[in-house]
């Protein structure tokens, strides 16, 4: 795994031990970041969520290509070593904020963010569910940019958005909303 653009572009990233965590592949990255600049523009000063981070691959890619700051949720002890190592790396720490616990477990923030990307297990519904929960504790905004990756074959089920594009890559299908206005 590796950054794809941006200050730090070719710089590698680790990956979490074992098969607890599947880190987006380069290319469903690569692919993620191209459909969300030819709708963000650029990614300067924005504040981004990496949920479900596993190696903190996406909030690390955000940064590397402007961001502002970077939130990433994990659970998995594991991961939280990778995505802390990961940040040592990249000499980024000022800019993240690394909470080890379940993204169905946040609170509340005081203004949406301007990007949140989940990237849940395939197959649970976890992503559905965290961008509901999410809305309604104001992460999400009107104006907020969000990506849900799940398996290929999988039908996101998101009530409180209207999906913008679709991509199928390999496995996994990205799913770009925004909220139903």
């Amino acid at each position: 795994m590796r950054i794809i653009a941006g200050e730090w572009r070719g710089r590698p990233l680790r990956a979490p031990e074992g098969d607890t965590t599947r880190p987006t592949a380069d290319r469903t990255r690569e692919t993620l970041f191209s459909m969300l600049a030819s709708r963000l523009g650029s990614f300067e000063d924005l504040t981004v969520a990496d949920l479900f981070a596993g190696s903190g691959a996406l909030g690390l890619e955000a940064l590397s290509r402007g961001a502002a700051s970077a939130i990433f949720v994990e659970q998995d002890a594991g991961a939280i070593r990778t995505i802390r190592a990961n940040i040592a790396a990249l000499r980024c720490a000022p800019q993240c904020d690394v909470r080890a616990s379940s993204v169905l477990s946040l609170g509340p923030v005081k203004e949406p963010l301007d990007l949140v990307m989940l990237d849940p297990p395939y197959g649970t519904g976890a992503g559905a569910v965290a961008i509901d929960r999410l809305t309604r504790l104001g992460w999400i905004g009107e104006a907020t940019w969000i990506c849900l990756e799940t398996a290929a074959k999988e039908v996101p089920d998101v009530r409180v958005c209207d999906v913008d594009a679709e991509r199928k890559v390999g496995k996994a299908l990205i799913t770009l909303m925004r909220l139903k206005s």
